[in-house]
């Protein structure tokens, strides 16, 4: 096959827009906005193209393929029960992958309710074997992977006082950066 621009596929139309999305979720797990994204690629153009991914859309979610609530839930339980992620960083990811700010904060709340953050993070350091920083650039380095693991700066303060971190060091680290800041404030509503 010679070099050049990639053969371009023929539209789906709403048959084909649903064996699509079936086999995507065969795959793994998506919202109902990854799955549009998705179907957009390969539908037609336009009203013909939108009005299909919609048909589709709302077949999955009747026989019950989708379900952004039963996803968020999932998600939120598997990232703090295996990854041992903050709440912050998974609030983030699901904005991220189009659940909406009301579901995702029902979630979130749900999800984190029961949950003591700084056992969780101890446990994320934990699983990331992660150990006591020995100087300024590693309390440093530890401090931005607990920020980009959700976690907040008390949590992360307590932490790196009771492995005797200087205050002068502290003081320095509170300049850090919070890149989950910049990641919620980004993203496009996707209230409806």
């Amino acid at each position: 096959m010679p070099f050049g621009s990639p053969k371009k596929r023929a539209p789906l139309n709403a048959a084909g827009l649903y064996d699509y999305a079936v086999r995507a979720l065969g795959r793994s797990m998506r919202t109902e906005a990854e799955l549009a994204r998705q179907m957009k690629q390969r539908a037609e153009e336009g009203d013909a193209g939108e009005a299909a991914i919609t048909a589709v859309l709302t077949k999955l979610r009747e026989q019950g393929y989708v379900n952004d609530a039963a996803f968020a839930e999932t998600y939120t339980r598997l990232r703090r029960e295996h990854e041992k992620l903050g709440s912050r960083r998974v609030r983030a990811n699901l904005r991220q992958k189009g659940i909406s700010a009301k579901l995702t904060e029902e979630t979130i709340e749900t999800g984190y309710a029961t949950t003591n953050e700084e056992k969780l993070a101890r446990e994320y350091l934990e699983r990331k074997r992660i150990r006591k920083p020995e100087n300024e650039k590693d309390s440093a380095r530890i401090m931005r992977r607990l920020v980009t693991a959700g976690f907040s700066t008390p949590v992360i303060y307590k932490i790196l006082r009771q492995w005797d971190v200087p205050d002068e060091t502290l003081a320095i680290l509170e300049n850090i950066d919070d890149p989950l800041a910049h990641d919620e404030d980004s993203h496009e509503p996707h209230d409806e």
